[in-house]
């Protein structure tokens, strides 16, 4: 089998090497060279790296949507194009490309969480499973029809970074075990209910901002959802405080005055820990990092007086 594979960020490199295990991979395509860091120096993205290392075509095209590319993907002659995580919308020409077209693996449940950001959205919304859709592409937005569904739970506590390394995983054994069925056209294709789909739309820093004000299983969530990037933030007598890490405690503190309990107040900030009350309940925050100072766990925040009992976060 021959294949062209898409890909750009670390997720899509164990795809990568399941690839080449199955498959003749005549091409790697993804996205350029980009400024990354405080120096903004130019770094290749994860799957040029890891092509570079085993010695792959490799090509960045600035356009996709030009004949040059598509003739020049069609001179590979590939049996089928494998996509994840690319980062750009194909066109009918690059898609029909190969013999078989293009496949997707999608790091959601199908035809929940299309678009850029399945993994945090899922993550933000408190799902308790999620999973690897492998999918024929067509012109939409992650709206083919599927081939196969690999579920996974999801922890309570699971943050966006540590899914992403568990669904990496699980869609390499989705490349080795289901895409040569699909090639060969011995699985079936299930077409989406496009009705019952949501949605999981590209990340703005501004999503970063901690919502006190819901209950506070949901500011939990949106935390480990938000880890790391755009980051979990709120302000602390003006300055940024990135919320790194926090849970829900199963005993809750004693409540006192409606004004004590405002969303965002620090309830307790001593050597048994720091809680923020939220809309509904508390949470407790284990490492945050205040603006101009490196991450701190909790009993540091509290020995620095970075946070103190009866300070008013987000505003």
């Amino acid at each position: 089998m021959r294949a062209i594979f898409f890909g750009t960020p670390e997720i899509a490199v164990p795809s990568l090497d399941a690839l080449t295990q199955i498959a003749d991979v005549v091409g790697v395509v993804c996205q350029p060279d980009r400024p990354a860091g405080r120096g903004l120096e130019t770094k290749a993205p994860p799957v040029k790296r890891r092509a570079q290392e085993l010695g792959l075509n490799i090509m960045q095209p600035s356009k996709v949507r030009t004949p040059e590319f598509a003739s020049t993907l069609r001179d590979l002659q590939a049996d089928v194009g494998l996509v994840i995580a690319y980062g750009r919308i194909l066109p009918p020409a690059v898609l029909e490309a190969p013999r078989r077209g293009c496949m997707n693996l999608h790091a959601s449940i199908l035809p929940d969480y299309r678009g850029a950001a399945p993994i945090t959205w899922a993550v933000v919304h408190g799902q308790r499973e999620t999973g690897i859709s492998l999918m024929q592409m067509d012109e939409g937005m992650d709206t083919g029809a599927v081939y196969t569904i690999r579920r996974t739970p999801l922890g309570e506590d699971e943050t966006a970074d540590e899914l992403a390394v568990r669904l990496a995983a699980l869609a390499a054994d989705v490349v080795c075990d289901d895409l040569p069925r699909a090639v060969r056209g011995e699985l079936d294709l299930t077409p989406q209910d496009h009705a019952a789909a949501t949605m999981a739309p590209i990340l703005k820093k501004e999503d970063g901002r901690i919502p006190w004000d819901k209950p506070a299983r949901e500011v939990h969530d949106h935390i480990r959802g938000m880890t790391s990037w755009p980051g979990a933030f709120t302000t602390a007598e003006g300055k940024l405080l990135k919320v790194l890490s926090s849970r829900v405690p199963t005993e809750q503190t004693p409540s006192g005055t409606d004004d004590q309990r405002t969303p965002g107040t620090v309830l307790t900030a001593d050597r048994t820990g720091i809680r923020v009350a939220c809309g509904i309940g508390e949470i407790a925050i284990l490492r945050a990092q205040l603006e101009g100072r490196k991450p701190l766990t909790a009993p540091e925040l509290v020995t620095g007086r970075a946070l103190r009992q009866g300070q008013r976060l987000g505003g």
